[in-house]
């Protein structure tokens, strides 16, 4: 398939959680019973907060990687990942509408191994059509005390694809299938469990990976030596430079493994990982990406003149730096459900969702949309039958659309509320003024050492408001959260 794809990547973007957490306060909280952790003690690792998952990190992503451009063209939207919170609802509709797409856009999930998002970026191009959105997510979980706990992290990466302004366009492309079982979650379970690490290098990735590749590069018709950026995640630590020495991949060519202050974000990771390189990415160059799971997907790309066009709205180096670092690791262990808490009698109120009322206002509720008056430029949200103003009082069918989720907006009044259960105390809940006019209360997340006051700038954020734990349902929906971390 060499030079026959003009279909191909457009733009794209990255999402990490703003929160970290020292890996040297995971060490030293099970250094009683596993002191060797020390040894991976360096640096921070992303987690995300309570209300987030790997479908708010999917919109933040595509947030990013779409800014301002005009969406009415997506006519797909795929979704892969491997921690979805439903085992049967289309997530990838939840994050259509979250993006205001068309309901024309067709929309897939995509999971069940690490290679999901690379095989899913396969198929996606090799298929073509119409212009698609394609978004990697993950939130990987670790075993208090394990390995995996430690080099995990959380974060997203979506892209465009189509067959105008073409930043990245695919060579060429191989996949090996082969039932090799590194590790393996049961649908129950909440963690992998994972085999013996030297034979998953030996006999899966120093075999499997090199084969994979080498097909590739006959297919795209470039050698080893052309490749500029070799993507190559991995659990291990210093195996992608293996491999590539292996295939004759300069050493100068292996990519930042985000290891440092974001961890392992398992099928995202390899996506997240290019979304990355084509920040520095040149006209001409070579960039290999490899997924391994049950077997290997390895796709060449050569980036395109329309590179220096194109720009996300901060990337995956403005995710990296927008960090909070913390060290209070049951924080973690509770945002992850790890640890079960005594949150006292204000934490047991039930919350059922009255799916009829969600469907009748999901216009509203997922993509954030206030009505403007055509007859006072009155703005409300929600909105209501009759504009609110007294002296209008014009019906609904004077309203005009408005999106509020990406107006300036910042901090008009503000609580820290103690009393009220909430998972990450205080609730910080106040009145939002938007430059458009639009005023309303919110809730307000992520608040970090310089706190809130009035005039605080503050950007809009899709999360989880609430989470029904008798039948398992979070509802959601739009929140705030200081521009500065």
């Amino acid at each position: 398939m060499a030079n026959t794809s003009v279909y191909g990547i457009t733009g794209y973007g990255g999402y990490i959680p703003r929160l970290r957490m020292q890996r040297a306060a995971i060490a030293a909280a099970h250094k009683w019973m596993a002191p060797s952790l020390k040894s991976l003690a360096k640096g921070h690792r992303a987690f995300c907060s309570w209300d987030e998952d790997s479908v708010t990190m999917a919109v933040e992503a595509s947030r990013d990687a779409l800014d301002n451009r005009d969406r009415a063209g997506i006519g797909k939207l795929y979704l892969s990942s491997t921690t979805m919170p439903f085992a049967d609802l289309q997530h990838s509709a939840i994050v259509a509408g979250a993006l205001n797409l068309s309901s024309a856009c067709q929309t897939l999930d995509l999971g069940s191994t690490q290679r999901a998002g690379t095989s899913a970026l396969m198929a996606a191009l090799q298929n073509g059509g119409s212009d698609a959105l394609l978004i990697a997510s993950e939130q990987p979980k670790g075993k208090p005390g394990s390995i995996q706990e430690i080099g995990y992290g959380a974060g997203a990466a979506a892209f465009t694809l189509g067959s105008q302004n073409v930043i990245a366009s695919l060579l060429g492309a191989a996949s090996r299938t082969s039932f090799f079982v590194d590790h393996f979650r049961a649908s129950d379970s909440d963690y992998n469990y994972v085999w013996e690490e030297r034979w998953i290098r030996d006999e899966g990735y120093m075999k499997l990976v090199p084969d994979a590749v080498k097909a590739a590069l006959k297919d795209a018709k470039v050698s080893a030596a052309d490749i500029s950026h070799f993507i190559m995640p991995s659990p291990m630590k210093g195996l992608a430079d293996a491999v590539a020495k292996k295939l004759g991949v300069a050493a100068e060519s292996v990519s930042d493994n985000l290891e440092e202050n974001c961890g392992n974000t398992g099928s995202a990771h390899g996506l997240l990982m290019l979304a990355k390189v084509l920040e520095q990415a040149t006209p001409g160059q070579i960039i290999l990406v490899v997924g391994f799971g049950q077997g290997c997907d390895a796709l060449v790309f050569q980036v395109t003149e329309a590179i220096s066009k194109f720009k996300p709205r901060r990337g995956v180096s403005g995710a990296l730096a927008d960090a909070q670092v913390h060290d209070a690791y049951l924080r973690m262990l509770s945002y992850e459900g790890n640890i079960d808490l005594e949150w006292g009698m204000r934490a047991e109120k039930t919350v059922k969702t009255a799916l009829t009322e969600q469907y009748r206002s999901s216009n509203q509720l997922a993509s954030f949309m206030a009505g403007k008056c055509r007859c006072c430029q009155t703005l409300q949200f929600p909105q209501m039958p009759y504009c609110v103003n007294p002296e209008c009082n014009a019906s609904s069918e004077n309203f005009d659309q408005v999106s509020l989720v990406d107006v300036p907006n910042s901090v008009l009044t503000y609580t820290a509320d103690w009393l009220s259960y909430h998972p990450a105390p205080p609730l910080y809940v106040g009145f939002v003024q938007f430059e458009n006019g639009a005023r309303l209360l919110m809730e307000t997340v992520e608040v970090g050492a310089a706190g809130l006051d009035v005039g605080t700038p503050l950007k809009v954020v899709f999360r989880i408001k609430d989470i029904d734990t008798t039948r398992g349902y979070p509802r959601y929906f739009w929140k705030t959260t200081p521009i500065e971390a």
